[in-house]
């Protein structure tokens, strides 16, 4: 009886051990999620730069996620034959706790010493853009964004206003060549829409105005204000607070004071939008009063912290980009993404799509004759290479869960469309499910 037992131990144990042996032959998972080499290929490294941690995460880290989830896929599909991309993410969180421009602007410099990195898919703040672009730019190594949304990034003109010294095309462009693309819709549109909920469909005129002191803010601050006068609504105040403010207590008082019939907040959770939303029940003036705010606060963080105390008044989000939920042609998305990491963020699927846009212009690149970098250390390798990649992504053409992209002279994406978001109590605690969809517009028509 023990010799028998001991005959199928070691039949199950070499079973297992030819299993194990097969296993490793065929693609599993690395600890960051990124699918393992198969053997012979050749690595592709796919960069990213999100906020994934502290203030940031309910935001970053779904980001993250649609990027890996395309990266898998791509694998899982033998996408780009007889290579295998690495998922490489870099967290852009900083001492404070949120996302950082100097930690951004490290995390880029090195991956661009990385000379497998063909691409990076990111950042996530348009003022961490702002510090990455140039180094990106003389690399050059390509950028593409599924969420900075401020105009000045990509844009010059009046109708942007960014002339004259908003005009920052020269520091984040050095070169003179495009470089940087992205994907959602820029806060010119999405500020234009946030007054016409306010002034159309709420049908309050009167508004004050507080954003967070960084470039995203306050470029949707002035782009809510110009838009809301033009409608022939009156701003009765306009006031920046940075980032490090804890106290809005004062502020809100001085708010009250001037008895809007709502309050615009144009910036991130992260950067204000949570403790300034949280305090409103403070000032019993502001009982009643709806918040309205751009894609910065419709986050699951957000959500959570604030659903809780709607009683106090309504909360409006605007995002640059369709809601991939009521989109039918997207379900196969939604489903692979919330089985793998639960609920979607406001820009999971841009992301998806942003780092599947890249994957396609790598494989285009290589079927024109691109050549991969020799190692790591293959400086010379990387420019040719990375150049043809930004090349390729000037030919984008390519259809998502996010709808179908191209991209202008300025790397801008020619689809662009705004949701207007509602935020529920719908469950405790709440999520990002909690914002709901109450109109898409498609801007242009």
């Amino acid at each position: 009886m023990k010799k028998g037992w001991s005959r199928i131990f070691a039949l199950v144990m070499g079973l297992s051990l030819l299993l194990a042996m097969l296993a490793a032959c065929g693609s599993g998972t690395t600890g960051g999620g990124g699918t393992t080499p198969t053997a012979g290929n050749k690595i592709i490294k796919i960069g990213t730069d999100f906020p994934t941690s502290g203030k940031d995460e309910s935001g970053g880290l779904p980001a993250q996620n649609g990027a890996n989830l395309a990266v898998d896929q791509a694998n899982a599909n033998n996408t780009i034959p007889g290579y295998t991309l690495k998922f490489d993410p870099m967290n852009d969180v900083g001492p404070s706790g949120a996302h950082d421009p100097a930690v951004g602007k490290a995390n880029v410099t090195a991956m661009i010493g990385d000379a497998l990195v063909a691409g990076v898919v990111g950042p996530f703040n348009s003022g961490v853009a702002e510090s990455e672009m140039p180094v990106a730019n003389q690399a050059p190594i390509a950028l593409i964004s599924p969420s900075n949304t401020f105009p000045c990034l990509t844009e010059t003109t009046p109708a942007s206003q960014c002339t004259g010294s908003n005009n920052i095309i020269s520091q984040v462009r050095p070169s003179g060549t495009v470089t940087y693309f992205r994907i959602p819709t820029t806060d010119d549109h999405q500020g234009q829409v946030g007054a016409d909920v306010i002034y159309n469909t709420l049908k309050l005129k009167r508004v004050y105005v507080v954003d967070d002191a960084e470039s995203y803010g306050t470029g949707l601050a002035s782009y809510f204000i110009f838009s809301f006068k033009q409608l022939g609504g009156t701003i009765l105040g306009h006031s920046s607070e940075p980032a490090s403010t804890t106290s809005y207590t004062g502020l809100l008082t001085s708010v009250a004071s001037a008895h809007p019939d709502a309050v615009y907040f144009a910036g991130t959770d992260a950067t204000g939008g949570t403790p300034f939303r949280q305090q409103f029940g403070q000032v019993a003036a502001l009982k009643g009063i709806p918040l309205v705010g751009g894609d910065g606060i419709v986050t699951g963080d957000f959500a959570s912290k604030v659903a809780p105390s709607l009683s106090v008044g309504p909360v409006y989000g605007t995002t640059g980009s369709v809601d991939v939920n009521t989109v039918p042609a997207a379900q196969a998305f939604v489903q692979a993404y919330t089985q793998k990491y639960g609920t979607l963020g406001a820009y999971s699927a841009n992301a998806y799509d942003c780092a599947n846009i890249l994957i396609q212009a790598i494989k285009r690149a290589i079927s024109g004759g691109a050549t991969l970098p020799s190692s790591s250390s293959d400086k010379a390798g990387a420019t040719a290479f990375r150049t043809a990649v930004i090349n390729a992504l000037k030919q984008t053409d390519y259809t998502g869960p996010t709808g179908h992209h191209t991209f202008d002279p300025n790397g801008d994406t020619t689809n662009k469309v705004v949701s207007i978001f509602l935020l529920q109590n719908k469950k405790s605690p709440c999520d990002a499910t909690c914002w709901v969809l109450q109109k898409t517009v498609v801007v242009g028509q």
